[in-house]
């Protein structure tokens, strides 16, 4: 699952007016969450019989295969990581019936979830403890780093792509051609200023 995890993208969300980035995977048999409020990272990562046996803590009433409980919990997460600004509140407004709320124990974050399952009160807790560096570096660090270089080659692209544009134009202005709307004109793009104003702003 935290291979697959990878491939998820992050979500903006939103506990109790606090705004934390969050993706899950879930599966048949289990499901791992990381979320983060970019200061601190947490994670779980919970199999069948931790969810078997939570399930039974939290939810004494209700009956349901493990796999059935865990389709359920996706369906209720999907909403809040679709990737939406202020996804928890619309969630909310779509359904009334559930809730999220969040809160720090020691050494690590809870996420409270309350809906309904077959008419009858369904309850989650998510024991988030702190991430491994490793799992930090490979879901959140080396992705940053990896979409910053991306980023600047498409600059550094954009930036030649224009100075040809330039010397184009130039090289039409010089066999005697012109625009046919004024409003058309644009200044020669200057390099060393745009970086300048990109770095300040």
């Amino acid at each position: 699952l935290e291979s697959c995890l990878l491939t998820q993208p992050w979500a903006s969300v939103c506990f109790d007016k606090s705004a934390f980035l969050a993706k899950a995977r879930f599966g048949d048999t289990g499901y791992v969450l990381l979320i983060s409020d970019l200061s601190s990272v947490w994670y779980e990562s919970a199999d069948a019989k931790v969810v078997a046996q939570r399930s039974k803590e939290l939810n004494k009433r209700l009956t349901v295969h493990v796999s059935s409980f865990l389709h359920r919990l996706s369906k209720l997460m999907c909403p809040l990581l679709a990737e939406q600004p202020d996804a928890a509140t619309s969630s909310s407004c779509q359904n009334a019936a559930t809730s999220f709320s969040c809160h720090h124990v020691a050494g690590g974050l809870n996420l409270h979830v309350k809906s309904e399952l077959s008419g009858l009160p369904f309850y989650w807790d998510f024991h988030c403890c702190p991430a491994p560096v490793e799992m930090v570096s490979r879901h959140l660090v080396r992705p940053l780093i990896r979409m910053s270089l991306a980023l600047q080659y498409q600059v550094q692209g954009l930036t030649s792509l224009l100075l040809q544009k330039d010397a184009e134009i130039e090289d039409y202005r010089e066999s005697g051609a012109t625009l046919s709307r004024d409003r058309l004109r644009t200044e020669p793009f200057q390099e060393k200023a745009f970086q300048e104003n990109f770095m300040a702003e």
